[in-house]
């Protein structure tokens, strides 16, 4: 069976990858990008299965299937929340939650691999999801945030956060007022629950809010530095492979 995974952060594939042969199946190809997987695709034969993550360096990866015409299963990899995931099961599709468990990425597989002949329609699937995923009518995202202080706690409103940052295995919140807190769960927990036309997530340690950027700098090797109003515990470096989709965010 070929296998391909599709996902933007090198460490999650390269973690995917090994777990996938410790169940004794082999990936033909690890692509980080909507532009590097369209290519890939045009140029070699498909694959049985792709481990498909949503939301790409460079967009989302229904990008991939208007430029190319793909007959390969599907699981996806995704951080989306319990609303969105309804999508995969009306349509009978497998998903794993992020972060992936080992035993429920083996179960998918197997599935995949008993029942690889019954392929079903993948466009007409793809575009029902892409319909719940990208325009949920129902979605509805964080107003604030609860943090403990001792013995009392604090409700932060989304509004008034200027970032979300993960520190020494820490996720921690930061305020207007140039404080910082600490927060129940990871970057990627929370990720779904942010409305991404106000916060963005610009590498693999912070996640910003829009109306927090003060300044946006040239930075070595193509990357961006951003300045916001009050955070500076750290500087803010927009990754390389994330700086085309982030200027269109902001534009």
């Amino acid at each position: 069976m070929k296998i391909i995974i599709i996902e933007d952060e090198k460490p999650s594939a390269r973690r995917l990858t090994r777990m996938l042969k410790t169940i004794g199946r082999d990936v033909l190809a690890i692509l980080h990008s909507v532009e590097e997987s369209v290519t890939w695709l045009h140029e070699n034969k498909h694959p049985d299965l792709i481990l498909l993550d949503i939301q790409l360096s460079d967009g989302l990866c229904f990008e991939i299937f208007e430029q190319v015409k793909v007959d390969s299963a599907i699981i996806f990899t995704t951080a989306y929340d319990e609303y969105a995931l309804k999508a995969f099961k009306l349509n009978s599709i497998d998903y794993l939650l992020k972060p992936i468990d080992h035993k429920e990425l083996k179960s998918a597989v197997d599935k995949f691999f008993a029942n690889h002949m019954n392929k079903q329609s993948l466009q007409v699937d793809l575009d029902q999801i892409r319909k719940l995923l990208v325009n949920p009518l129902e979605k509805s995202y964080k107003e604030r945030f609860t943090v403990q202080l001792g013995q009392h706690l604090k409700m932060i409103p989304i509004d008034e956060v200027e970032c979300f940052y993960s520190e020494n295995k820490g996720t921690y919140i930061a305020t207007q007022n140039n404080r910082s807190f600490l927060i129940d769960g990871t970057l990627d927990e929370i990720d779904s629950g942010l409305d991404p036309l106000k916060f963005y997530r610009v590498s693999r340690k912070f996640h910003v809010n829009i109306n927090a950027i003060k300044d946006i700098i040239s930075y070595t090797n193509s990357r961006l530095k951003l300045v916001l109003h009050s955070f500076s515990e750290s500087e803010i470096i927009v990754s390389r492979e994330k700086v085309k989709d982030f200027k269109k965010w902001i534009g």
